[in-house]
């Protein structure tokens, strides 16, 4: 039998009204699917969740493989999103290859990595650290992304995201029991749950609203609220008041408090709520900080040769203007130049607003397209793959004005275009016209960082209309909706989720090249399950290459990834609009 709601646990249902965006917490559910998602699910139509959390364990040590299977076929319904991180148990090998093939375990089921900034579509700002810390690894962050461990080299390193809505921990944080009458009365110190000095750093610096914790046992822990000594040196923005909160394990046998429910205050709270108290942290509250330039640095030397001192300062600058709004963690956003573990040399160019990229495990071979056209030193057509990733410096999840403002959205996107037309421009030029490109976006209010791939492909197959077929009818076979012819000359106006293709190829004709091609919208909702596979699906089938549809079975080597950049750049460097002045 589940485990009931303590009568505090009620009291946090009650007391929020109509209007208030209501977010839910379980504790560790171990891998007990079916009944922790049927109780979420009870619950969010009376209240309308916003989002939910899990802490510690989603999935049990010994997971029950129906319950499983039943969650990743999507017939266990999570009725809101709902994130969770990874605890003290290894992530299912399903779970894992779900991971990193689709941003989705299920509908609706997210996992934020074990070491991550997040911001949900709500505008929440979560950071996770999930697993133990392993000290026998003295320095350095963890690589991999799905094992219950971490670093004290992850802990620190998150502390660059410099706040936080919530902190999502498997540890607690060393000295968390100090100061507080509750601990003293439940008995809670240093031996009751497993804890860390650098996760009580972490919390220290980000200062976040709410501190969520796995529970060790069949008890709950509510700290009473803490805030710093000084509320800092702007009074108006008030005291960062932190909650301390370990939920209980789901269905656990004590019926201590396994479910939370929670509205976020967004107001200053300039006097400190009855029974609150100084932090537990007892070190000095360090003065506001950027990013720590050794590890957050945006454009640090050699991220692109053709980088100089004029640019960089200028790029200095504007991560300065960006310090109110930071990007993401070191290892969550896989296209953020922050991130200390982005490929910098996959970088070929770096403009205002965006920057480009190669793609990691391309579709198409370094040979692929070498036999179309001119060619440069005698090679003909292509060297490389041409697949390029083209990403604004924002950390966004559309170009839209909701997302970055209508200036900005204007700008980053006529730079995106730009980058666009020159790929287009040195593809015809270098193939003799024989290749065009096609050129797509996902466009979903959960995107954690929107961006375009670009693709040649033969301009034989976008003149008989095969690559204009080949999105339809897979579109139509995977049930995601119809597409309706739509011009892209500015930033999105476009509502709601949607898929759009840029299909364009330059021919020979009697007065010089004619432009053929056409620009494709899939509009979708929430009822479409979108795979994010799908327009590499589409393209592996057109050009015959369906054996690398998956990057992961073709990722190359650092070797050949850099040898790729060098022979992109060669080409490109007319085109390169980066380099002028």
């Amino acid at each position: 039998m589940a485990a009931k709601m303590s009568v505090a646990n009620t009291r946090c249902f009650s007391d929020v009204t109509a209007t208030d965006q209501i977010s839910f917490v379980f504790g560790s559910i171990n891998g007990q699917l079916r009944s922790a998602f049927g109780k979420l699910s009870a619950l969010h139509t009376k209240n309308n969740f916003s989002f939910a959390v899990v802490t510690g364990n989603l999935f049990g040590e010994a997971q029950d493989d129906d319950q499983l299977t039943d969650l990743l076929g999507g017939r266990i319904d999570v009725p809101c999103p709902t994130y969770f991180t990874v605890g003290t148990a290894s992530l299912p090998p399903q779970v894992v290859e779900r991971i990193e093939k689709e941003e989705e375990v299920a509908p609706n089921l997210h996992y934020l990595g074990k070491r991550s900034v997040t911001k949900t579509s709500e505008g929440v700002r979560i950071v996770a650290l999930g697993g133990v810390v392993d000290l026998n690894i003295v320095a350095g962050l963890s690589k991999d992304q799905h094992e219950p461990i971490h670093t004290e080299g992850d802990a620190k390193a998150l502390r660059g995201a410099n706040n936080a809505d919530i902190l999502l921990t498997t540890m607690w944080p060393t000295d968390v029991w100090k100061n507080s009458s509750k601990a003293k009365e439940l008995k809670i110190g240093s031996e009751t749950a497993s804890s860390s000095q650098t996760i009580a750093e972490l919390c220290e610096a980000l200062k976040p609203r709410y501190h969520f914790a796995m529970s060790p046992d069949n008890f709950a822990f509510e700290r009473e609220p803490f805030f710093p000594d000084a509320a800092g040196e702007d009074k108006e923005k008030g005291i960062a008041l932190t909650r301390f909160i370990s939920l209980a394990p789901w269905a656990n046998t004590a019926k201590a408090k396994s479910m939370y429910a929670f509205t976020l205050n967004r107001e200053a709270i300039i006097t400190p709520p009855d029974g609150s108290t100084l932090t537990p942290f007892y070190k000095a509250s360090p003065k506001k900080r950027t990013f720590d330039q050794a590890e957050f640095s945006r454009f640090s030397s050699g991220h692109h040769g053709h980088d100089n001192d004029h640019r960089r300062r200028k790029h200095h600058r504007r991560d300065r203007d960006r310090e109110r709004s930071p990007p993401p963690g070191p290892d969550r956003c896989f296209f953020c130049l922050s991130n200390p573990n982005l490929p910098t040399h996959m970088v070929c160019s770096v403009g205002e607003d965006t920057y480009l990229a190669t793609a990691k495990g391309p579709l198409p071979a370094a040979d692929t397209f070498q036999a179309r056209g001119s060619g440069n030193g005698g090679g003909g057509g292509l060297d490389f793959p041409g697949h390029f990733i083209i990403t604004p410096l924002t950390h966004a999840a559309s170009i839209s004005a909701a997302a970055m403002g209508d200036e900005e959205a204007g700008k980053t996107f006529a730079e995106m275009t730009r980058f666009r037309n020159a790929l287009q421009g040195m593809v015809a030029g270098a193939s003799k016209r024989r290749l065009g490109a096609v050129t797509w976006e996902i466009n979903r209010a959960r995107n954690i960082h929107v961006h375009w791939q670009f693709l040649p492909v033969p301009t034989d197959m976008v003149s008989k209309g095969l690559v204009e077929a080949g999105f339809r009818v897979l579109a139509e076979d995977m049930k995601l909706g119809k597409f309706a012819v739509k011009e892209f000359e500015t930033a999105d106006k476009v509502p709601g989720d949607y898929f759009r293709v840029w299909i364009w190829a330059e021919q020979d004709g009697e007065d010089g090249g004619k432009v053929v091609g056409k620009s494709l919208l899939l509009p979708f909702d929430e009822s479409v399950r979108f795979d994010l596979q799908y327009p590499r699906k589409v393209m592996a089938k057109l050009l015959g290459l369906e054996d690398r549809t998956y990057w992961q079975d073709v990722v190359q080597s650092e070797q050949e990834e850099t040898a790729d950049v060098a022979a992109f750049r060669k080409a490109f460097k007319e085109w390169d609009f980066t380099l002028a002045g």
